[in-house]
């Protein structure tokens, strides 16, 4: 049973057609959020 090549070019167009549309879903911009934790420094670093 041969597979032909454009089917496999649609299969290949599709998965990444789908990996796109998940990631424009699921992602997007986090808001910033300030880190507040204090560090300690070695002496004499400044």
């Amino acid at each position: 049973m041969a597979v032909k090549r454009s089917n496999i070019v649609w299969v290949v167009l599709l998965a990444i057609a789908g990996i796109l549309v998940a990631a424009w879903v699921d992602g997007g911009e986090e808001p910033l959020r300030t880190i507040k934790q204090p560090v300690d420094l070695p002496e004499g670093a400044l």
